[in-house]
Parts: structure tokens; C-alpha cells; sequence
């Protein structure tokens, strides 16, 4: 499909529009963040929706109804408060590899962020005005790991340094520092990072979508190919490039473009 920068624009601003709507929460894993108020618990319940947000969507969001069930509907107090004990409660949770030994850690790790670095905003920390967002990842991904995990858990927590494309992660920021006032992503960040800073979560639709439209030519759904994407994506929104996403995803999963 070949259209011109204009036509592009206007295309995808019209299908933005189209999908970054109210209605869009209820059949997507953002819906679970939804259903808190408080900043933490919005944060938690994000993050742990986006680490299992892969494979059938109705399948994410029950499993992670499951999760938040599990903490009793209060993650933050949860993650503040759980003794070792608290934890045999996640015996048996599974969303495909994603297992109860990783989401034991996941749990451990959220809380030594909580108690020993104010939450997670604060380990979400670029440490160069170059490729923010990537440092912003590796420097959480350094701080998610540095207590004694797993060796089978590092898998859950995408490296962008090792070229992965970090989707989910990419995904979860959206979330946190967007802010559009529509009442889909929360845009709750604003100590370190803008929407300008963002990332395109890249998966297979907005891979394939992005390849249709000429926005992306890289085969790999890798991170220079997140790279490749969101630095075309700034092309028609310098301020927020990212609100293409909703473009691209609306138009590979509702539209099967």
C-alpha cells in the first residue's frame, strides 16, 4: 500500500481515533489496571498484565484476574505486606512458560522496588538523553534482577541491550506515561520520561501493518526494528509518535489489514 506522507498521516490519525476510545479497555489486558485508583495498585497490576500479556487475549486478561484475585484485589498492599508464606498462595499459576516460581519472584522483586526504591517509576530511570527509552528499560531490568532470582525467571524481563524487541515493556510504558486525556492509557509517569521518549510495542500485527504501510522494511521483529518504527512513527507526531500504536494494533487485529 502506497501512500504518500500526507495520506499516511491521515490514515493513521483516523484509525487512532477510531480505536484509542473507552471501549477499546474492555477486551484488552489494560483493562486490569482499570480496575484500581490508586497509582501503585494501577502500576503493579499493569506491570504483571503486561508480563503475561502474550497469546490469546481473553486467556491474558483471566489469568490476570487470576493474579489479581490472588493479592486479594490489593497488589500494592500485597507486595508491602506478604510474608514468605504469603507467597505459597501462587502454588500452581500458570500463563503458558510463565510459572509460580517466576511469579514468586516477580513478587519478591516488586517488593524489595517498593520498599528499598519508592516503586517502580523510579527504577524506569534513563541514565543518557540517547535512546531514553531503551536505557530507561535496561536500567529497570538491572534493578528487577539485582536480588538472587531464578535463572529461568531472566527470560520474563525482555533485554532491548541484547535487541530484543521488549514489546511488552515497551507496551506497559505506553500505559504509565501516556497522556491524552482519552481514558485509555493512564499517563501516571512524569518524573523521567515523555510521551515524545516512547517506543512502538511491536508484535506481529504492528510488525506486519508497519511492513504494508512502508513504515517499517526490517524483516525481524527485533529492537532495531522498534527503532526503525518509532523513528518513522516521530515523523507524523514528534510529540507522540506512540499513539500509532493503536493505529497499527486496531488495524492488524480488528481489521486483520
Amino acid at each position: 500500500m502506497k501512500l504518500s506522507p500526507t495520506e499516511l498521516k491521515e490514515f493513521l490519525d483516523e484509525k487512532y481515533e477510531k480505536y484509542n476510545r473507552f471501549d477499546f479497555i474492555e477486551s484488552d489486558p489494560i483493562s486490569i489496571p482499570h480496575q484500581f485508583t490508586k497509582k501503585e495498585d494501577i502500576e503493579i497490576a499493569g506491570f504483571l498484565a503486561a508480563t503475561i500479556a502474550w497469546g490469546q487475549r481473553v486467556t491474558i486478561i483471566n489469568n490476570a484476574n487470576k493474579l489479581m484475585q490472588l493479592m486479594e484485589h490489593a497488589p500494592h498492599d500485597f507486595v508491602m505486606n506478604a510474608k514468605s508464606k504469603d507467597f505459597k498462595r501462587f502454588d500452581g499459576f500458570v500463563h503458558r512458560t510463565f510459572n509460580s516460581t517466576d511469579t514468586v519472584f516477580f513478587m519478591q522483586s516488586l517488593q524489595h522496588i517498593y520498599k528499598k526504591q519508592g516503586g517502580l517509576e523510579n527504577v524506569f530511570v534513563p541514565n543518557s538523553k540517547q535512546d531514553v527509552c531503551k536505557n530507561a528499560i535496561v536500567n529497570f531490568r538491572n534493578s528487577f534482577f539485582e536480588i538472587p532470582h531464578p535463572s529461568r525467571t531472566g527470560k520474563h524481563v525482555s533485554n532491548p541491550a541484547e535487541n530484543s524487541s521488549a514489546k511488552r515493556l515497551c507496551m506497559y510504558l505506553r500505559w504509565m506515561v501516556r497522556d491524552d486525556k482519552r481514558g485509555v492509557d493512564f499517563g501516571l509517569w512524569k518524573k523521567h520520561l515523555k510521551s515524545a521518549d516512547l517506543m512502538c510495542p511491536l508484535d506481529v500485527h504492528t510488525g506486519n501493518v508497519g511492513r504494508k504501510l512502508g513504515v517499517l522494511k526490517r524483516t525481524q521483529n527485533d529492537w532495531k526494528a522498534v527503532e526503525e518504527l518509532s523513528n518513522n512513527l516521530r515523523k507524523l507526531d514528534k510529540k507522540d509518535p506512540i499513539k500509532y500504536d493503536f493505529a497499527l494494533f486496531g488495524l492488524g487485529v480488528f481489521e486483520g489489514f
